[in-house]
């Protein structure tokens, strides 16, 4: 049996880049930078998009919706693959991928590549999964919230630079087809880096282990209660999914018939069929014969990880979406340019909140700060349901950014947990994870088509509070987690 010594010492001295994981840190979050940078470079030009191609509205509302559709899957999938085969590999695949996609996006001559090249493109918004395994392989217990917490919030503030950067870049090129030299840029830039981030990431410290799943296709659970509660926590993904398909049908958008709606639903059922046949294939064996009590984890601790990202990022993604709509809806005095501006501080909160709910987690404990944090956002989001046109726009700019900080810091808490549920399983319990705050911004967007701005808000904070109740049941991790190597090696990492 052997056991890894991890340092105590909370601090990250980003300007140490002679060290190997300050260097592994600044080049991952630059990767996530760029894969959201390329996610959202479409949203800043939609109205060059809708000119060039004469869209309509319900048109350029297909195209969001095709955006964020595949990433629900594509998480899971990711985190499959950085397990097996490790980040490095992966990243790099998705960058240059994703490259090749967006500069075939920014020159599409017909309203229906648009539409199949922004679905393919939402596949790049699983990158924040490969991340989180790379920075939990190269930080420390003690370290790796914030650590996580700079990785997901300067690397989320990729659409905040899209937003900021690719108007200006597409006037700067000039003519007609400035906006596609802009988007083909950043598609160039990120394939780019995908080649320069594998000749210089490595998966794990000289001298490390990097643990892989004994098999692939699915979670590795260590009872059957939580292979059951497991298969249970999958289905809200696969509902999603058809809500989404709905949006898209004469229901919705109407950009697909109610045939292919139908159709399309009878996939995801038999998808939901054969992943249940794949988890079961992954746990038969060990189920059957029994587990090691030193290879046990609890899989409630993923659950209530899933549901605390539907609320914090769920609701990031579907209050970015209508943030300047509502600004400029109840302020006469703002045109879309200022509105736009005063809703674009929730996104820019990433670069502070994200890390100092790492930082919260770190020093106080991983439970007590995801509790504090959500319960803040409950009452943030309480206090946005009160704004309306009498209110003082600075003040109501103000508590949207306090809102956003204790949604924020709840996603830099989640993720400052993941890590340490168990290691080897990481890219997997992330993608899930991930997934689920796509859920999340599915489900608060759907309900904002059925209800006002005070009630949508107000939704959302009664949701956290449920969410909150779920999170009491969180266990703070500690002590030790173990992984079996190939020899049959006990080797067991610090996680408290």
């Amino acid at each position: 049996m052997s056991t890894e010594s991890l340092s105590s010492d909370h601090r990250i001295n980003l300007f140490k880049l002679s060290d190997p994981k300050i260097k592994t840190l600044h080049v991952t979050w630059f990767a996530f930078f760029l894969t959201f940078m390329v996610w959202f470079n479409h949203a800043p030009l939609l109205v060059f998009i809708k000119e060039a191609f004469d869209l309509s509205s319900q048109q350029i509302k297909a195209l969001m919706i095709l955006n964020v559709a595949l990433t629900i899957p594509a998480r899971i999938l990711i985190g499959i693959l950085v397990d097996k085969i490790g980040p490095r590999k992966v990243y790099s695949g998705l960058l240059v991928t994703s490259g090749f996609i967006c500069v075939a996006f920014a020159f599409s001559q017909t309203y229906q590549q648009l539409a199949l090249l922004r679905f393919l493109m939402g596949f790049v918004g699983a990158g924040f999964v490969i991340g989180i395994r790379m920075v939990g392989e190269w930080f420390p217990h003690k370290s790796v919230g914030v650590a996580e917490g700079i990785y997901g919030g300067w690397g989320n503030f990729g659409s905040a630079a899209s937003a900021m950067l690719l108007p200006t870049l597409a006037m700067l090129y000039g003519g007609e087809n400035g906006w596609r030299y802009a988007i083909a840029t950043t598609g160039i830039v990120a394939g780019l880096y995908g080649i320069f981030y594998y000749r210089v990431a490595r998966n794990t410290p000289k001298g490390s282990t990097y643990f892989k799943p004994k098999k692939s296709g699915g979670l590795e659970v260590t009872s059957r209660k939580d292979f059951y509660f497991y298969l249970l926590m999958n289905i809200p993904m696969y509902i999603a999914l058809a809500v989404l398909s709905w949006k898209l049908s004469p229901s919705g958008v109407a950009l697909l018939s109610t045939n292919v709606m139908y159709a399309i639903w009878l996939v995801l059922v038999v998808l939901f069929i054969y992943q249940c046949q794949k988890i079961w294939h992954v746990n038969r064996d060990h189920l059957t014969d029994g587990v090691p009590e030193q290879d046990k984890y609890k899989f409630k601790q993923v659950a209530i990880l899933n549901w605390a990202y539907f609320v914090t990022f769920g609701s990031e993604l579907a209050v970015v979406s209508m943030l300047p709509l509502f600004f400029l809806e109840t302020f006469d005095s703002l045109d879309p340019v200022k509105a736009g501006l005063l809703a674009s501080g929730f996104a820019v909160m990433n670069l502070v909140a994200r890390p100092t709910g790492g930082w919260f987690s770190d020093y106080f404990g991983r439970r007590r700060s995801l509790l504090i944090l959500i319960g803040g956002l409950g009452l943030g989001y309480g206090l946005l349901s009160q704004i309306n046109s009498s209110w003082w726009i600075p003040a109501a700019v103000i508590s949207t950014m306090a809102c956003s900080f204790f949604v924020q810091a709840g996603e830099g808490a989640v993720f400052a947990i993941v890590p340490l549920i168990k290691r080897r399983m990481t890219g997997q319990i992330a993608g899930m994870t991930g997934a689920y705050g796509n859920v999340g911004a599915v489900t608060y967007l759907t309900i904002l088509s059925f209800v006002d701005y005070s009630t949508f808000f107000m939704l959302i904070g009664a949701s956290a509070l449920i969410v909150f109740a779920i999170a009491m049941f969180l266990e703070e991790p500690k002590g030790q987690i173990s992984e079996i190597l190939p020899d049959g090696t006990v080797h067991m990492i610090d996680v408290g």
